[in-house]
């Protein structure tokens, strides 16, 4: 288990993750903030931002780059890990990322929403031949056949490790310029269809074919809400909320495009800050 208990942690690194941190870290709690990038994607992405307050015809870069520098500023640091689970216990919360593992007295998911919807069968089979783990899983594989689909150059040394462990892995990169130099991989440049099988996988299933395996692995950098968080209720696709930004789970909150529309940049920051100060006020009286 963790050694160290947090007050807050922040699962996003868009502005509704920068926002709800700035605020936590002015009111005095202890914060652990995860995010992958150092401000997301999609912001740095976005040609111009014409209607964020005071920021007119600021590039998406530009804006990102600004709310790195105030993060920094504040002394607010990233801790650069994919999170693939957060686990209510008894007045905390277990944030598993990868084989580490975190705690907090609250959290604050700001998800954002995910650019691809999760493979047929992704959600039923997970813990049943589905991980989201290489290093936590991998050893369970030793000497058998795997599938490993991932969407990042990113996670390559846990797909060298994986073909290490296993006796074959077909391997199934959806980015470019991958370079994966296992011997025993056969790379399959195909979008899967469906992870296939009842009680347990068996197979990935293509158009025009499949590949039998015992497991597969899904190496990306997000998971939908209800798969990261067992019980979280979601509406439309997206996490349900309230005015306070509290999610069904006490002490669990939610801020961002991860709670629906519009998908925009001041909304996200706003609903970081509400978050934040709900958080706080949570374990003021907790």
């Amino acid at each position: 288990m963790s050694e160290h208990l947090f007050d807050l942690a922040i699962i996003g690194g868009g502005p509704a993750g920068v926002s709800a941190a700035i605020n936590a870290k002015i009111l005095n709690k202890s914060v652990i903030w995860f995010a992958a990038d150092a401000v997301s994607k999609k912001v740095a992405r976005a040609e111009l931002i014409k209607n964020y307050p005071a920021l007119p015809d600021i590039t998406g870069e530009g804006l990102a780059n600004a709310l790195k520098r105030h993060a920094e500023s504040m002394g607010i640091e990233q801790t650069n890990e994919v999170i693939t689970g957060v686990y209510p216990t008894k007045g905390k919360f277990l944030v598993l990322a990868g084989a580490k593992d975190f705690e907090a007295k609250t959290v604050i998911l700001c998800l954002g929403v995910e650019a691809q919807k999760p493979i047929n069968g992704e959600e039923r089979l997970l813990g049943r031949g589905v991980s989201y783990c290489a290093t936590c899983d991998g050893f369970l594989y030793r000497g058998r056949k795997i599938a490993i689909y991932c969407t990042d150059k990113r996670f390559e040394g846990e797909i060298e490790f994986l073909c290490s462990v296993a006796e074959k892995a077909y391997v199934m990169p959806m980015y470019k310029n991958y370079e994966i130099k296992a011997k025993n991989a056969e790379i399959i440049l195909k979008q899967p269809e469906a992870f296939e099988g009842e009680d347990r996988f068996t197979a990935v299933r293509f158009k025009g074919g499949h590949v039998e395996a015992d497991g597969v692995f899904v190496l990306k950098t997000a998971i939908s809400p209800a798969t990261l968080v067992h019980g979280l209720k979601t509406e439309d696709g997206h996490i349900a909320v309230n005015r306070r930004m509290e999610t069904n789970i006490a002490g669990l909150f939610a801020a961002g495009d991860c709670t629906g529309r519009p998908y925009q940049y001041i909304k996200a920051a706003g609903e970081g800050n509400v978050a934040a100060h709900s958080a706080i006020e949570y374990l003021d009286k907790n």
